[in-house]
C-alpha cells in the first residue's frame, strides 16, 4: 500500500530511530542534520527513508514502518507511506476503534478495512499513491495506532475481504448507525462501528456481524497479499 500522509502534511520535523536511514535519490545517504532542514531545500525532490528491521521514519512525532517517500511535487513537500497489506489494516483498526473493544467487532472491522484498501490498490486515489491516511479514505496513524489487540484481530482474518459476484466490496463503514444509515442511502452498504461492537457484546462472530450490514457479500481470502 502507498499511503499518502495528508494528516502529517505539509511535513516540518522528520526524524529516525534505530536502524533508520534516508538516501537522496542519487543514493547519498541524508544525515540527520540535514532532515531538519530538508523541506527548505528546492533543489532536493526526493528523499527516501527506509525504517529498517526494528526503526520507525518520525514525520511530525509520528511514527512509520518500512519506507517513507518524501515527494516534492511542485506545490510542496508530501510524504506517502509504502508499506504491507496486513501490516497497513492492523493501523487502520487501531485508528477506527478503540482497540479495547471486543475481539469479534476488531476483527469485521479488518475486514471491512482490508477490502477497503483492496478496492484502491486496483482504483488508486493518485499516480503517487493509493489513499490518504484521513477519514476521507479511513484513518491510519502508523505505529501510534497498531497494538496487540489490532494486531490480533488483522492476523486472524488475514486475507480475507468482502466479495460479491466476484469483485471486491468497497467497504464503507462510519462510526454510529444513524451515519452509516446516510451513507448506505448515498453510497450502498455500511457498517456501524458502534453498531458492530454491540452486535459482538451479543455474542456475534465477526463474519456474522459483516453479514447484517454488507447483505449478500460473502467473505473470499486472497491468493496472495498486496503491498
Amino acid at each position: 500500500m502507498r499511503v499518502a500522509l495528508l494528516s502529517q502534511s505539509p511535513p516540518r520535523a522528520v526524524d529516525l530511530s534505530g536502524q533508520a536511514e534516508c538516501r537522496f535519490s542519487n543514493g547519498e545517504v541524508v544525515q540527520k542534520r540535514t532532515l531538519k532542514k530538508l523541506f527548505a531545500d528546492r533543489h532536493s525532490n526526493l528523499v527516501t527513508c527506509h525504517s529498517g528491521q526494528n526503526g520507525a521514519v518520525v514525520v511530525n512525532e509520528r511514527s512509520y514502518p518500512e519506507t517513507v517517500y518524501f515527494l516534492n511535487r511542485g506545490d510542496g513537500w508530501i510524504a506517502i507511506n509504502q508499506l504491507s497489506l496486513e501490516r497497513y489494516v492492523a493501523s487502520v483498526v487501531g485508528a477506527e476503534m478503540p482497540s479495547h473493544w471486543n475481539p469479534e467487532a476488531l476483527k469485521a472491522q479488518a475486514v471491512a478495512a482490508r477490502s477497503y484498501a483492496l478496492v484502491h490498490l486496483v482504483r488508486p486515489a493518485d499516480s503517487d499513491f493509493n489513499l490518504g491516511d484521513t477519514t476521507r479514505w479511513q484513518a491510519y496513524g502508523g505505529l501510534n495506532s497498531q497494538s496487540a489487540p489490532t494486531a490480533a484481530a488483522t492476523k486472524a482474518t488475514q486475507g480475507l475481504v468482502l466479495s460479491f459476484q466476484g469483485g471486491l466490496v468497497e467497504s464503507l463503514y462510519a462510526s454510529t448507525s444513524e451515519i452509516a444509515a446516510e451513507a448506505h442511502s448515498h453510497l450502498g452498504a455500511s457498517m456501524s462501528q458502534h453498531g458492530a461492537q454491540n452486535l459482538a457484546m451479543k455474542g456475534l462472530k465477526f463474519n456474522e456481524i459483516l453479514s447484517r450490514y454488507y447483505v449478500g457479500a460473502s467473505l473470499a481470502r486472497l491468493k496472495t497479499n498486496g503491498n
